[in-house]
């Protein structure tokens, strides 16, 4: 079947987008221009309870419900309760995997929009009665607009509104006022082992941004064990001791990123967090195509591309390719810094 035509938006609407932090990020545009076209929509999310933390009492999210995945098959029966009771006018399933079609498959709805066949995977497909359609792969922020655009909602002005709110303004305030130098961020580890860059080289880039930019370096992320693992190398080996804010929480993150004159960091949700607050962002990608997940329409010329090769003019794809982030030199880091230094320090917001 074909994406439904034009039409206004329905008063319940149901977001299935289950992943991590960064995808959380991409969805806040979809839901303000979905509030903008009916400010009496109400929309209910199906989350993990991670990246709810961080989109939890935003403006445009009326209902979080939790999916769990830590509990396992149980994760489904909590959600399937959660759901019995309810009746959406419209379901927007904007992942692609089969756990995000059984979800789709328990809500109650006229209309289960979801990805084009041929993009749908695992069976997807199966549980949506309207698809989008076809498109070619594309950066994953417009991707989420596809569903927009099938709508007949504009996407833009695209919005955020990540914050901080105002309520967080005490906490911010008081975070930078120990800090006597502008804040250079830095993202120590990902959640997926090939997308780290060595810490030993962060190390290297933390005394370079000290000594020789006047920054202070605090290093962001959470507690995992590979985050605590990189936290300690580079605490060991750096001359000038960077902040470490690690384990903040996402909305301490958030004021925190806010207040960084610069962020410096691999493709993980704190990358896509800086481009949502308007934060200049040294991205660092190898890994994965940052035509499709990089920083959104900002900063690219601060970019430190190794996933393609010298003049290699590769197409936006969902192909990764692992051992390529060994290839990101300290040196390029710090010529990146500087460019930030001549074109954006000092710059007004």
């Amino acid at each position: 079947m074909s994406a439904p035509a034009q039409q206004s938006v329905p008063d319940k609407i149901c977001i299935v987008m289950m992943s991590a932090v960064g995808d959380a990020v991409h969805v806040l545009p979809v839901i303000n221009a979905l509030k903008r076209a009916n400010p009496k929509t109400r929309i209910s999310w199906v989350l993990q309870p991670g990246p709810a933390a961080l989109v939890r009492n935003h403006r445009s999210v009326d209902e979080i419900i939790a999916f769990d995945r830590t509990r396992g098959l149980k994760a489904f029966a909590d959600v399937r309760s959660e759901l019995a009771g309810r009746r959406f006018d419209l379901v927007i399933n904007l992942q692609v995997y089969f756990k995000a079609g059984i979800v789709t498959g328990m809500t109650r709805a006229p209309i289960k929009l979801g990805f084009d066949r041929d993009r749908a995977r695992d069976m997807n497909w199966l549980f949506t009665n309207r698809k989008i359609p076809r498109h070619p792969v594309q950066h994953v922020q417009d991707q989420y607009f596809e569903f927009l655009n099938a709508l007949g909602v504009p996407p833009h002005p695209v919005e955020w509104d990540l914050g901080p709110w105002p309520q967080e303004r005490v906490w911010q305030r008081e975070f930078a006022s120990a800090v006597d130098r502008p804040i250079a961020s830095i993202v120590v580890a990902t959640s997926k082992p090939e997308k780290d860059w060595l810490p030993e080289r962060w190390a290297e880039v933390a005394d370079a941004l000290d000594r020789d930019f006047g920054m202070q370096v605090v290093l962001v992320g959470g507690r995992s064990e590979r985050e605590l693992a990189a936290e300690r190398i580079v605490m060991e080996r750096a001359a000038h001791q960077p902040r470490s804010a690690l384990g903040s929480g996402l909305r301490n993150l958030v004021s925190i990123l806010d207040a960084s004159a610069l962020v410096l960091s691999p493709d993980t949700g704190p990358l896509h967090m800086s481009v949502a607050l308007n934060r200049p962002v040294i991205s660092l990608m190898g890994y994965t195509n940052p035509k499709r997940t990089g920083p959104y329409r900002r900063f690219h010329d601060l970019i430190i591309d190794a996933y393609g090769d010298a003049g290699e003019n590769y197409p936006i794809s969902m192909e990764n390719r692992p051992g390529r982030m060994i290839r990101i030199k300290p040196r390029q880091v710090l010529e990146r810094v500087q460019l930030w230094s001549d074109r954006y320090r000092g710059a007004s917001r």
